[in-house]
């Protein structure tokens, strides 16, 4: 069996993976502590709609002409 210390691309591997979940990590808990301090901030105006609704009577030229 190898020894350990030798295998030196392991170490860099798995020094790696912990830098990559405690960046991770840190930026969650940076975004979730901003998200409290702040106010909620819409991500859409509301703006009033207009709907126009067109009758449309059975005797017209448009209805025979969609049917």
């Amino acid at each position: 069996m190898s020894n350990w210390t030798s295998l030196w691309y392991v170490w860099l591997l798995l020094l790696t993976v912990f830098l990559l979940l405690l960046c991770g990590i840190t930026a969650s808990c940076i975004r979730f502590c901003c998200r409290k301090k702040r106010p909620p901030v819409e991500t859409f105006s509301r703006h009033t709609c207009d709907l126009t609704a067109i009758a449309i009577d059975s005797d017209s030229t448009a209805h025979s002409t969609v049917t």
